[in-house]
C-alpha cells in the first residue's frame, strides 16, 4: 500500500471544510488536482471516503472511520519530526481536547491563551460538552474527565482529587431545617441531576448510607442545579470546584460537612491507548496539571 501523506492531510482538511476545492487551495492544488488526489487515496484504501453531490461533500461511513486514523497518522509523523528536530519547548501541530462544558469553560479555556503564547506553533481544538465521547473514534488526543473511570484500554493520569459535597442556601435551611444525619435527606427537597436518585455518604465514624432522594427539580445541566440551590430551591450535590465562588460569598453553605460523598471522584487526563505519548499531549497535560493543582488543590 502506497499511502500518500499529502493526500491524507488533504482529506483531513476536506472533512473540516466540507469542500474539496477550498481544501485544495490551502495546499496549492487546483480543484481538479485536489479531487484526483482524493480519488487516488480512495483507490489505495479500497473505500469510498466522501459522498459527493454537485453542491456538497460529506464523509461516508468509511470516511468517518478513516478520519480518526488519518489524524493519528499525521499527528504521529509530526510528533516524530518534532522529537527528532527540536525539543519539548518547541512543540507544533493541532491538539484536540475534550472536557465537560462547565469545567472546561471555567478551568481549561482560561489557560489556553497562555499555553499558545508559550507554544506558537501549536494549535488547540477544544470541544466542550457534557457528552462522553469515544476519544479514539472522534480523534481526540486528550480528554479531561471527572468521576470514576470504568475499565478500558485508554490511558489515564490522575490530575487532582474532585471532592463532592452537599450544599444549600441559608434561607432554605432556615425554612426547612438542617439535616443532622444522612437519612434525613430523604425528607428534604433534593435537586436532581440526570438519572441519579440515590446519594451515597460516609460519616465520620465510617458508617455508610445509601439515601433515596427526591425533589421537584430535575435537570441535565449542572449549572442549573447550582442556580436553583442558590435561590433556595433545595439541597444539591455538587463538586466543590463548581461552587467555590458561591461558598466563598456565602450564597451556599455546606450540608452534613462531616460526611464524605461516595464514590470519591477525581479529575483525570485520559488519552488513547499506546505506549508512545506525543510531545504536545505530554506538554499540555503537564501544563494543565500544574495549573489545575494550583487552583483546585
Amino acid at each position: 500500500m502506497n499511502l500518500d501523506l499529502k493526500s491524507v492531510k488533504l482529506f483531513i482538511r476536506v472533512a473540516a471544510l466540507g469542500a474539496i476545492g477550498r481544501a485544495g487551495r490551502d495546499f496549492g492544488y487546483s480543484p481538479t488536482a485536489a479531487s484526483q488526489r482524493i480519488q487516488a487515496l480512495e483507490e489505495v484504501l479500497g473505500a469510498k471516503l466522501l459522498n459527493r453531490t454537485t453542491r456538497t461533500v460529506s464523509l461516508s461511513t468509511d470516511g468517518e472511520k478513516f478520519l480518526a486514523h488519518a489524524r493519528k497518522i499525521v499527528d504521529d509523523i509530526e510528533d516524530a519530526v518534532t522529537d527528532l528536530q527540536s525539543n519539548r519547548n518547541t512543540i507544533s501541530g493541532e491538539l484536540r481536547v475534550t472536557a465537560s462544558a462547565s469545567f472546561g469553560r471555567r478551568y481549561i479555556a482560561p489557560f489556553v491563551g497562555e499555553f499558545l503564547r508559550d507554544h506558537p506553533d501549536a494549535s488547540i481544538n477544544l470541544e466542550l460538552s457534557d457528552g462522553v465521547f469515544d476519544i479514539v473514534q472522534h480523534g481526540f488526543d486528550l480528554a479531561l474527565r471527572i468521576g470514576t473511570l470504568a475499565p478500558s484500554t485508554l490511558m489515564a493520569r490522575k490530575i487532582v482529587d474532585n471532592p463532592r459535597i452537599l450544599v444549600a442556601s441559608s434561607d432554605y435551611m432556615k425554612t426547612h431545617g438542617v439535616p443532622a444525619a444522612a437519612k434525613e435527606l430523604a425528607d428534604h427537597n433534593c435537586l436532581l441531576l440526570g438519572e441519579t436518585r440515590t446519594w451515597h455518604l460516609r460519616d465520620a465514624n465510617g458508617k455508610q448510607s445509601a439515601v433515596s432522594v427526591q425533589g421537584n427539580f430535575t435537570t441535565s445541566y449542572g449549572e442549573a442545579v447550582t442556580e436553583a440551590a442558590v435561590n433556595g430551591a433545595g439541597i444539591a450535590l455538587k463538586s466543590r470546584w463548581d461552587i467555590r465562588d458561591q461558598l466563598s460569598a456565602g450564597a451556599l453553605v455546606e450540608v452534613l460537612p462531616d460526611h464524605v460523598v461516595e464514590p470519591e471522584w477525581s479529575l483525570w487526563a485520559v488519552r488513547p491507548p499506546g505506549r508512545v505519548v506525543s510531545a504536545r499531549v505530554q506538554v499540555f497535560t503537564e501544563f494543565i496539571e500544574k495549573k489545575l493543582q494550583a487552583v483546585l488543590a
